[in-house]
């Protein structure tokens, strides 16, 4: 058998060493070969061999000109089948940084000196609006970032563009997110005293009724997408399979839960079916003056016209509202912690709490949204009173 390696002489009279091997077939059947060159025969003889094996054991990779940003491309179109709108947008979002500093290096060279030196630069030279241009996003950005990398990353492994993910094991260093904790100390949900102040203070609020299904544990965005037909009053539920959420905070994207397990039937305590039923009487004596003028869109979360009301207008509505109040500023969203913190200090099962949550995971909803007070550990101090030889243990 002829040697499959060949000496060739360049234009400029250097001596190279060429060899050409089978590397499958494409999609269409067709046959697939790759030319490789090297310097010196020695080389030509490993890199042959190396390609032998591993083309026998199937994880043969084959040279490729493709670059980060091309990667990110074939990704992103990858996954536009599976992810809703809203969730490529916040996709794209997360891989602007990687394709600005990362998105002309080629595949095969990117490393993780390349990955570890990006994560400093996204650490302290990234921002580009919300603050000073030229500062650094924080470490939950980063690790957003890294996330969807690492994603694509396992992408180019799975179709054999490369060995390994070189992002595997690249993270956000320990004491950037320490010092970040230090410095952007996030605001605690409302206490049941809290809540308890603002259910009173918005009983006249002519949106008393979205603002309590926010305090029972919805998402904004699922009441926004609230209808009246979700709503059954014989039997004291309500449906949640229909969300409006917002893309850039300016379009309003009409769809179905975030996942399988969003789609759900809770039970409408007392008074929020009391404040259902008395928005449902305003709803009519504004259909009433309005005439022609009203449309019927058939949701809960209208204006005075019926027009469908966005997660932006409850937002701006409910910090008008703290501030008439003089309750502390938090997120509508920090609703839900409450309301799930306040079940799970009250005995709610972690299985019940998580259904209710809209959660396919227990852990993830006790991890992420319960936040436990001082006062809220009242019951584990009495038990140590006995443990330590203060009255009598509680009745089991």
């Amino acid at each position: 058998m002829s040697d499959p390696i060949k000496k060739v002489t360049l234009q400029n009279g250097k001596t190279r060493y060429r060899f050409v091997i089978d590397a499958g077939r494409t999609s269409d059947g067709k046959r697939k070969q790759v030319t490789i060159t090297c310097d010196t025969l020695k080389e030509a003889r490993n890199e042959l061999a190396r390609m032998r094996h591993e083309r026998r054991t199937g994880e043969l990779i084959l040279p490729s000109k493709m670059t980060v940003a091309e990667l990110l491309d074939a990704y992103m179109e990858h996954k536009r089948a599976d992810l809703e709108e809203s969730t490529l947008v916040g996709y794209r979002n997360a891989l602007v940084h990687v394709y600005a500093q990362l998105g002309h290096i080629r595949l095969q060279e990117l490393t993780e000196e390349h990955l570890e030196e990006f994560v400093t630069w996204l650490l302290t030279a990234a921002r580009r609006r919300g603050g000073a241009a030229g500062t650094g996003i924080r470490p939950s950005t980063a690790d957003g970032v890294l996330g969807r990398l690492r994603a694509a990353l396992r992408l180019a492994v799975r179709r054999r563009l490369v060995a390994r993910n070189v992002a595997e094991y690249v993270t956000v260093p320990r004491m950037a997110r320490k010092a970040d904790r230090r410095k952007n100390q996030r605001a605690k949900p409302w206490t049941p005293a809290e809540v308890q102040r603002f259910v009173v203070g918005i009983r006249e609020d002519r949106l008393f009724a979205p603002l309590l299904l926010g305090l029972m544990g919805l998402r904004p965005a699922e009441v926004a997408g609230l209808r009246w037909s979700d709503i059954d009053f014989a039997a004291g539920t309500l449906n949640v399979a229909n969300t409006r959420t917002m893309i850039g905070n300016a379009r309003v994207l009409e769809k179905d839960t975030k996942s399988e397990a969003g789609e759900r039937t809770l039970p409408l305590p007392e008074p929020v079916r009391l404040a259902l039923l008395q928005s449902q009487v305003l709803h009519e004596a504004e259909r009433a003056a309005m005439g022609s003028y009203y449309l019927e869109s058939g949701y809960v979360f209208v204006d005075l016209l019926g027009q469908a009301m966005s997660t932006r207008q409850l937002r701006e509505h409910a910090y008008s509202l703290m501030a008439r109040l003089g309750l502390r500023k938090v997120r509508l969203y920090d609703a839900r912690h409450s309301c799930l913190t306040f079940l799970a200090t009250n005995g709610v099962s972690d299985t019940i709490l998580a259904a209710w949550a809209g959660h396919t995971n227990a852990s993830f909803t006790k991890r992420v949204y319960v936040h436990p007070t001082a006062a809220d550990m009242g019951e584990a101090v009495v038990h140590l009173n006995a443990l330590l030889g203060v009255g009598e243990p509680p009745a089991q």
